[in-house]
């Protein structure tokens, strides 16, 4: 009961955590690059040296991204006459390749503000394996 307290507990200002992370830059310091390419996370941040490895993101990201995509764009498109109308020989690659880009454009985003949530409330990767284990007992 004492380890679900603790994980309550907000141990950094949420907001600011997470609009960091949006921008992708450092959670704690706000100066540091996030991530050193497309998806890959620094192991620590160049400015303030926090370990930035420590947050696993996992498959959280693509998830959320996959239910923000859903539910803003293609759920919207449903109700646009053109898109039943119109051949899909023209709106099936203009579609396609427009959710590409905006998948792309958003995923990196998510991540950023997730690893921010992660931070805010020092969720770890210890935490995980450390969870994992006491499921097992």
């Amino acid at each position: 009961m004492a380890h679900m307290d603790a994980m309550q507990e907000i141990a950094h200002p949420l907001g600011r955590s997470i609009r960091r992370g949006l921008s992708f830059r450092c959670p704690a310091c706000g100066q540091g690059s996030l991530f050193g390419r497309y998806l890959k996370v620094e192991p620590q941040c160049a400015h303030c040296g926090h370990e930035l490895a420590q947050y696993p993101a996992d498959d959280g990201p693509a998830y959320l991204t996959i239910l923000l995509i859903g539910h803003f764009v293609v759920a919207p498109l449903l109700f646009i006459p053109i898109v039943w109308e119109a051949s899909p020989l023209y709106t099936l690659p203009i579609l396609l390749s427009s959710l590409l880009g905006v998948t792309l454009a958003l995923l990196p985003r998510v991540k950023g503000g997730w690893i921010g949530v992660m931070y805010a409330f020092q969720v770890t990767g210890r935490d995980a394996r450390l969870h994992t284990a006491d499921a097992a007992d």
